[in-house]
């Protein structure tokens, strides 16, 4: 599932094999951008920010949202794709590469000196260059009435954390999903504690947010409703809370660990 981290590392990894190319051939299949033309500009730069991704080519940014499903792979010239070709929204070529978005939740093509209308809303990305934790903590204390489950999940507090995050944060600082913000007490370590479990995760793709890296122990809650709490054994509950980003989220949480 796209989080913070995979679309930092994702911005990375496109970042290092396309940057500094010249485009041979672009092709943006949203009936709104099909008519693009980036063939001739040179690849400035891919950055992410919270879970958005800007491919900068020449003035013009590919602004994309991974959303659920989205991916950005790399292939070398006639290479197979990996996925079905009708699943590709976004495809550009350059003499030694083919960058190619599949399934991407939005895209759009905007002037680069735009990007910073579209992601005005969001609070400080945890993997950012710019990360202000104090920003963070007093964004979340706006709204101390928020169960801190749906706050956390809420971009324009801070940017990058996705459900598995937001279950993951809540069982380790012991509160309930449900709890109201204000009463939690310490939202700085709430926020310290985000910050750190997406940087220790951004360099690699297997996510773990245990410090185990095999299968089946790699989460304490997410994922695994009705399952033995690993601390106590409890049988850990599941349920749906809030509508954040327009649906509701699975929330998982063991009912002896949180309070």
């Amino acid at each position: 599932m796209p989080e913070g981290d995979t679309v930092w590392k994702t911005a990375q990894l496109q970042n290092a094999a396309l940057a500094g190319q010249v485009v041979t051939h672009s092709d943006i299949r949203v009936p709104k951008f099909a008519t693009v033309d980036l063939a001739g500009e040179t690849v400035r730069k891919v950055v992410s920010r919270g879970k958005h991704l800007f491919h900068r080519i020449g003035e013009l940014s590919i602004h994309s949202h991974l959303k659920m499903e989205g991916v950005w792979r790399t292939f070398g010239p006639g290479e197979k794709w990996q996925r079905p070709a009708h699943l590709a929204r976004a495809i550009i070529d350059t003499a030694t590469v083919q960058a190619v978005g599949f399934e991407l939740g939005m895209l759009e093509v905007i002037p680069t000196a735009r990007e910073g209308e579209v992601v005005a809303h969001l609070g400080p990305d945890l993997l950012g260059p710019d990360w202000d934790a104090a920003e963070a903590v007093r964004r979340l204390a706006t709204a101390p009435e928020v169960p801190v489950y749906v706050a956390v999940l809420d971009q324009r507090n801070l940017a990058g954390i996705g459900n598995v995050y937001a279950n993951e944060l809540c069982f380790v600082r012991g509160l309930l999903p449900t709890r109201p913000l204000g009463d939690i007490g310490d939202v700085p370590a709430l926020v310290d504690l985000a910050e750190r479990m997406l940087q220790a995760n951004k360099d690699r793709w297997t996510r773990s947010t245990t410090g185990d890296l095999r299968p089946g122990k790699r989460s304490w809650v997410y994922g695994r409703a009705g399952q033995p709490c690993r601390r106590c054994g409890t049988r850990l509950l599941s349920d749906e809370i809030g509508r954040v980003e327009g649906q509701e989220r699975q929330v998982t949480w063991c009912p002896r660990c949180q309070s």
